[in-house]
């Protein structure tokens, strides 16, 4: 009886703990609605970082880099991700910046901010010293890692080379356009989770009717008075027509009665001409009896 109590009781910390890390990743991630002064022209050529899971864009004037399926921007002390290459941005709290994000050397920032002098190039930043000790004691150990597991690349999102300018997509048609076109699955709980809200923000409109068409198949009521609505406005195009074109109503209607009967007089026609022939053989026998 003690080992299952026990185990029930470890099986409920861990079900907590998991809980309170996704509540902490969905507090610490906004909503895809941020524009952060990014207007890039066209798509960004984007160099792997050698030795990280990481792609930076060493001719756009930002810290720009690429990680997991997303773009990630470090601006005025903040981190930034997106989906697309021109935003809109969502703000991310430096507890979820993703781990291989934070360990990008120093040298690889295009607009290092001035805090950032002095440390060493081929290191990454020192977070601990600029978000302070709090921050350092939650993520311990982010800058320690085996570097012979380092995972592969996130395939760049080439795709998206298309558009640009005025062909840049909205921000309600960017879902889609990623689902259907980039298949690559984020491996970060981060990237995933930002993923999710991405879709519940930017996608609300399915949703909503997926429930009203439901409500309407489980409400008879409610699909026949929708279908009653529905059919004047099917036959209103037809009497506007036919408003519009009185003449052709009385053209249609007569035409059919005038090949009736034709088709009827006809028939009488043949109907009384093999009467006359058999009348004409009648008297002809009468005059051989003659």
């Amino acid at each position: 009886m003690h080992k299952i109590r026990y185990g029930l009781i470890a099986m409920a910390m861990l079900l907590c703990s998991v809980t309170s890390a996704t509540a902490d990743l969905r507090v610490g991630i906004g909503l895809p609605n941020v524009s952060i002064g990014i207007n890039l022209p066209l798509f960004p050529e984007l160099v792997p970082v050698p030795g990280y899971p990481v792609y930076y864009a060493p001719r756009v004037d930002a810290n720009y880099f690429f990680y997991d399926g997303m773009y990630w921007v470090y601006q005025d002390d903040n981190w930034y991700a997106s989906s697309w290459y021109n935003g809109p941005w969502s703000f991310v709290e430096p507890e979820v910046v993703p781990l291989y994000v934070l360990r990008i050397p120093v040298r690889y920032y295009q607009r290092p901010p001035e805090y950032f002098r002095g440390w060493r190039s081929n290191a990454p930043p020192r977070w601990g010293r600029h978000w302070g000790h709090d921050w350092e004691q939650r993520r311990s150990g982010w800058d320690r890692w085996d570097r012979r597991s380092v995972p592969a690349r996130a395939p760049r999102p080439d795709y998206q080379r298309q558009y640009y300018g005025d062909r840049y997509p909205r921000v309600e048609q960017q879902p889609t356009l990623h689902r259907e076109r980039y298949r690559y699955e984020p491996r970060d709980s981060v990237v995933r989770e930002h993923y999710q809200r991405q879709r519940q923000y930017r996608e609300p409109a399915p949703e909503q009717r997926g429930r009203q068409e439901e409500h309407r198949m489980e409400n008879p009521r409610q699909q026949e008075r929708d279908s009653q609505r529905s059919a004047p406005q099917q036959r209103g195009p037809e009497i506007r027509d036919q408003r519009q074109q009185p003449g052709t109503e009385l053209r249609e209607q007569h035409a059919p009665r005038a090949q009736g009967q034709e088709e009827r007089s006809q028939d009488k026609r043949e109907w009384q001409e093999p009467n006359r022939d058999r009348g004409q053989g009648q008297n002809k026998d009468e005059d051989r009896r003659r």
